[in-house]
């Protein structure tokens, strides 16, 4: 090329130090500075243009009108959301196009709380671009900590200018917008409070193992159970259990008979979750603790399965330790010493369960569990 050839836009560059002085980029090797000039040039702010809400003031009552519209549209979905919470059944269905046969309670719910958002969100959008002001402010760059004359300066700004909002000049706005806020925390407030379902009550220290169904409002009276194996719902006898075995056992009556898959718990989850118990024989000789020989059956022992940590299902057994493990955080549970802590962040042993054996031979329990199950809950006994 030439000095003739006609010029490329962007086949230049401004070189660091140059300070507007341009370069072709095909005129060869460029040596530059390698430093930045002290200050940038200021671009400036585009020339600020009135909204017809600035010149006239009918425009600006109508755009308050619109907001307060919208406001309004956040309050009546509010209502509807919570008219419908109590209205609709959780089992009612509905048949939405594109989308098919749905839940009623979803779907119903789903709308108008979005609705309910959508409306505070647009209006509050609509608020800033038509009333408040719009010009722009720069402000130079400071230390971290302003000076003092600055600090005060914020704190006049924020109390004085913050009436340029003109929420102190229009009520409406402030009625609709404090009407849709307010009512906004409603339909939060209500799933919370309306969908947890029964209080606990005392079913959280109780178990299957006390005599039967242990649900909220529910208290059993204790009686002996047979410990059956799980899920073959088949009863254990104490001849059967040999040193390192382990079975996972469930109280007599919770699980359905497995031929018929008849019976069984109502809640089956909710019992099984509680109930689930460990079944280990060891040689007396290891065993540590003197209540855990008193409550085992010649060197078998029984313990709740539910980690005492956040209630994860102990799932590994060393047949060399008799160390019990549970897989989510680590918790190492010894049962030659009462099943006790030796690793991890549980904070409590395992619950032993004091077992015996009927005329038969096969192992039943001799009194449910002394102490809740499980991670430890705010009113556990």
């Amino acid at each position: 090329m030439n000095e003739q050839d006609p010029h490329t836009p962007g086949t230049e560059v401004t070189p660091a130090g140059s300070h507007g002085e341009a370069v072709r980029l095909d005129e060869g090797h460029v040596v530059g500075t390698g430093g930045l000039p002290d200050r940038f040039t200021n671009p400036g702010l585009p020339h600020h243009v009135p909204r017809m809400a600035d010149l006239d003031e009918s425009a600006a009552k109508r755009a308050e009108k619109q907001v307060a519209a919208l406001f309004g549209v956040s309050i009546i979905a509010t209502l509807l959301f919570i008219v419908l919470y109590f209205a609709l059944d959780v089992d009612q269905t509905v048949f939405i196009p594109g989308i098919g046969t749905t839940s009623a309670t979803n779907a119903g719910l789903g709308v108008t709380l979005a609705f309910s958002l959508l409306g505070i969100g647009l209006g509050a959008v609509h608020w800033a671009k038509t009333l408040m002001p719009d010009e722009e402010v720069v402000e130079e760059r400071h230390p971290l900590r302003a000076a003092d004359a600055d600090r005060d300066e914020v704190v006049r700004v924020i109390t004085e200018e913050g009436g340029k909002s003109q929420i102190g000049r229009r009520p409406l706005l402030k009625m609709t917008m404090g009407g849709a806020l307010g009512l906004f925390a409603v339909p939060l407030v209500l799933q919370v409070g309306g969908s947890l379902g029964e209080l606990p009550q005392k079913s959280l220290s109780l178990t299957w193992w006390n005599g039967g169904p242990s649900g909220p409002g529910e208290e059993p009276t204790f009686k002996p159970l047979r410990l059956m194996k799980d899920p073959e719902n088949q009863p254990i006898k104490a001849s059967d259990v040999t040193i390192g075995s382990v079975y996972h056992v469930m109280p007599q009556g919770l699980l359905p008979d497995p031929e018929t898959n008849e019976g069984g718990a109502e809640h089956l989850l909710e019992e099984k979750a509680k109930a689930a118990v460990l079944l280990m024989r060891l040689d007396p000789a290891q065993i540590q603790s003197q209540k855990e020989l008193d409550w085992g059956y010649e060197g078998i022992v029984a313990y709740s399965k539910i980690c005492t940590h956040v209630g994860c299902p102990v799932g590994l057994y060393e047949q060399q330790t008799h160390h019990l493990l549970c897989p989510c955080h680590q918790s190492t549970f010894d049962v030659t010493q009462d099943c006790k802590v030796i690793f991890g962040p549980a904070k409590r042993p395992l619950p032993q369960l004091k077992i015996t054996v009927d005329d038969e031979g096969y192992l039943v329990s001799a009194q449910p569990f002394r102490e809740a199950v499980g991670p430890s809950f705010w009113e556990r006994g």
